[in-house]
């Protein structure tokens, strides 16, 4: 297998996972995810489900997780054959195989049995740290098949503060994912009205479904300046290094339309048909971030080990 059909698979792998990542958000917004009962894999013990929209959804969503599963399989084996040497890209495709299997038994325990709040909070982090490796592996792939030349004439590595507020950034950008899905799954998305303020305070009395939603807006907001400050570092600080700056640009545009899909939730919170395109943007939006950061993440690592070793 060539490297270019080693980028095309890596392609292919991640659009699944999109598409697996898509199919659970339509499930939890439209509220489907027992509308097969309690049967895994069948639906209410059929192969093919009776159509009804709810039961079409949900089994789609298992069709798309199981391909997800079967096409990172198939990534996970042809990486290992053909680019065994590359390292990077082997652990990619090894954590978005991990991550496909993790997610997917938790989801079949969560229809077989009834699962709190906090454990599918915990399904959809494992969903979006599935999608970000596969994104991983798609940036990892189209780098390694353009140049590596490039990167060899590059001068000086990015500096440990850099290195460590991007790590940071990463690990408290999913703190923030979880605790929005920990307001999804505990039905909270009302506890505010209106944006930005909160029931028209800029503190408001936490108690309930209001405090769950307040902490998930301060804690929004403080990722978004951490994003800015990132942006700005990666764009201005680092010119010798383009994906870096690209990288950087991509984060804080993603925020920002993520800032922006939030407040539309808000606002169309009791407009149904709006309501689930916001949502579902909402979340889409905060995968891509999710994924870019942790891309990111890796390249000032490998970046920073530049310093040590000029």
């Amino acid at each position: 297998m060539t490297t270019n059909q080693l980028k095309t698979l890596s392609y292919i792998t991640c659009l699944t996972m999109f598409f697996a990542l898509l199919g659970g958000a339509v499930v939890t917004k439209t509220g489907s995810g027992l509308e097969c009962g309690h049967d895994w894999p069948l639906c209410h013990g059929k192969l093919i489900p009776a159509y009804t929209v709810g039961s079409m959804i949900e089994y789609t969503h298992r069709l798309f997780s199981g391909l997800a599963g079967l096409v990172s399989l198939i990534s996970m084996f042809a990486f290992w054959r053909y680019a065994r040497r590359q390292k990077e890209l082997l652990v990619y495709a090894g954590l978005t195989l991990f991550f496909v299997v993790v997610q997917g038994g938790m989801g079949a325990l969560a229809v077989m049995q009834a699962q709190s709040a906090a454990v599918m909070a915990l399904h959809m982090g494992f969903s979006l740290i599935a999608f970000a490796s596969s994104l991983m592996l798609a940036l990892g792939t189209k780098r390694r098949h353009e140049s590596r030349a490039v990167e060899e004439a590059y001068g000086q590595g990015v500096s440990r503060g850099f290195r460590n507020l991007t790590w940071f950034t990463a690990l408290y950008s999913y703190i923030v994912v979880y605790i929005g899905a920990y307001v999804s799954h505990t039905d909270s998305q009302g506890g505010c009205s209106g944006w930005p303020l909160c029931n028209g305070e800029w503190i408001p009395e936490l108690s309930g479904g209001v405090g769950i939603v307040f902490v998930h807006r301060v804690a929004a907001a403080l990722l978004f300046v951490l994003i800015a400050l990132l942006g700005h570092l990666a764009y201005w600080k680092h010119r010798a290094w383009p994906e870096l700056r690209a990288l950087g640009v991509a984060a804080v545009v993603l925020c920002l339309l993520q800032v922006l899909s939030g407040a539309a939730v808000v606002h169309t919170l009791y407009n149904e048909q709006l309501y689930i395109f916001a949502a579902l943007a909402h979340i889409l939006l905060i995968a891509g971030l999710f994924g870019v950061l942790c891309y990111m993440s890796v390249r000032v690592w490998q970046l920073s080990r530049k310093n040590k070793s000029n």
